[in-house]
């Protein structure tokens, strides 16, 4: 594993290819309170590059260019949160998104365990560490523990995402799938907007 950290931009001439793996690390759960601090790229080559955002820096345009790009698949867990995070701070709308999550939640009904460390042992037997899942993302300077953890989160949904598509194809769900990540952006939207408890399509 390479994890390269960059402060407030990525450099020029990187090329992640057709689909980038994204996840977000924040202050805390509640956009927009919590603020955006790190942004985590990969093309699934078992590199990663992070981006480290300082307190209302969020210029960013190289970064922006990667996350608004038609033609670039972004790939996420729990996709909801970081593209509330990512519309919020950087002002980007992503799109075309995947999101291992709700693949799960689709083709995995056999269980409840839906997590990014559930998925990757089960199905990459893949063991990730969680342990700075809380830390200070704000921090000026990071750890190399928390580098590690961050870059972790992104290096392996690529593949994730292949046996994900296998048994969503398998099960003949591949069209709720589609429809699901289409509709992920104007979720994240919803959710800013003020409808991130209340359940629009229910009927009371």
């Amino acid at each position: 594993m390479t994890a390269t950290l960059h402060i407030g931009d990525l450099p020029e001439g990187l090329d992640f290819g057709p689909a980038v793996a994204v996840d977000t690390e924040t202050m805390g759960l509640r956009t927009p309170r919590d603020r955006l601090c790190l942004v985590q790229l990969s093309s699934g080559d078992g590199t990663a590059h992070l981006v480290q955002l300082a307190p209302g820096a969020y210029e960013a345009p190289r970064l922006k260019a990667l996350l608004a790009d038609p033609k670039v698949l972004k790939l996420f867990h729990f996709a909801r949160f970081d593209l509330a995070a990512i519309q919020h701070y950087l002002g980007v709308a992503c799109a075309p998104v995947y999101c291992t999550k709700i693949a799960s939640r689709l083709c995995r009904t056999y269980t409840d365990r839906h997590g990014l460390k559930d998925l990757c042992r089960e199905i990459l037997g893949v063991d990730l560490s969680k342990q700075q899942q809380s830390s200070d993302w704000g921090a000026e300077k990071l750890t190399e523990e928390q580098i590690r953890y961050a870059a972790s989160d992104v290096l392996h949904l690529h593949a994730l995402r292949t046996r994900l598509d296998e048994m969503i194809d398998r099960e003949g769900r591949r069209e709720f799938a589609e429809a699901c990540f289409t509709f992920l952006p104007t979720r994240a939207g919803l959710d800013l907007a003020g409808w991130a408890e209340e359940d629009i399509f229910s009927h009371s």
